[in-house]
């Protein structure tokens, strides 16, 4: 590596260490409660879900993400109950639903199906392997085509940069995926924050496996492809299932 890559890199190391150990004084809203979210497959527009089982029998606040539905209930009661009581209502009928499965974690998440009329602890079966894959695949199309317009022609360095990503963001997005509630509350600080690894890990094995272009130039290349990466990244969370 000629000084420019390695001034590049030391500046990125320094940076990155820089954030993470100066402290700083910040405000903020409090984390919020613990939840319980409900995940529908193409819920009807006049669905509602009321809590029976709580004293206050809320009904819940709906978000929708592409085809997907969240039905969520914040309550600080809920962890301590052994059951739960749903009434849902569409298309003028109503049901009830009962979850007998006591919640521990912070976050909990179930799914409602509602032509089976099973509500089920967790997510639907290959969600995970669906969204994972979703989201490695615009990764790959976009950082490929950055890589494409960086002149890069070798199949040797083409191999080296499917490689590469496939295992940082195969990690990142199963680790994003892996966060618990589909929520996108808080899943942008986890993007950026698995994108600061990503970066330092893309940019430090690019450099050394691909033999092609300078060190600095592929320094260049993996730092604004992680940079678009990072920002598509943002934006997909908010329009896709997480």
């Amino acid at each position: 590596m000629n000084k420019t890559g390695k001034g590049f890199v030391m500046a990125m190391l320094l940076c990155t260490f820089m954030i993470l150990i100066i402290p700083a004084i910040a405000s903020a809203n409090s984390a919020e409660p613990p939840s319980l979210v409900i995940i529908i497959n193409n819920p009807p527009d006049d669905l509602s879900i009321t809590l029976l089982s709580s004293k206050n029998q809320p009904e819940a606040s709906i978000h929708k993400v592409a085809w997907e539905g969240y039905y969520v209930f914040y309550n600080r009661d809920m962890l301590a109950s052994d059951g739960y009581t749903f009434m849902v209502t569409t298309n003028g009928e109503s049901f009830e639903y009962v979850l007998d499965i006591p919640l521990k974690s912070y976050n909990n998440v179930v799914t409602l199906d509602l032509s089976n009329r099973k509500l089920e602890l967790g997510k639907y079966p290959f969600r995970s392997v669906l969204l994972v894959s979703l989201r490695l695949v615009f990764t790959l199309v976009i950082e490929g085509i950055v890589f494409w317009l960086f002149r890069f022609k070798h199949k040797r360095s083409w191999m080296m940069f499917f490689a590469i990503n496939l295992i940082t963001q195969g990690v990142l997005n199963v680790w994003l995926n892996s966060e618990g509630s589909p929520m996108p509350s808080y899943l942008i600080i986890s993007l950026i924050v698995g994108e600061i690894f990503v970066f330092i890990t893309e940019m430090t094995a690019l450099t050394i496996l691909i033999k092609e272009h300078k060190k600095s130039y592929i320094l260049a290349y993996a730092f604004l492809a992680n940079l678009i990466s990072l920002i598509t990244g943002g934006y997909i969370i908010t329009v896709l299932p997480v």
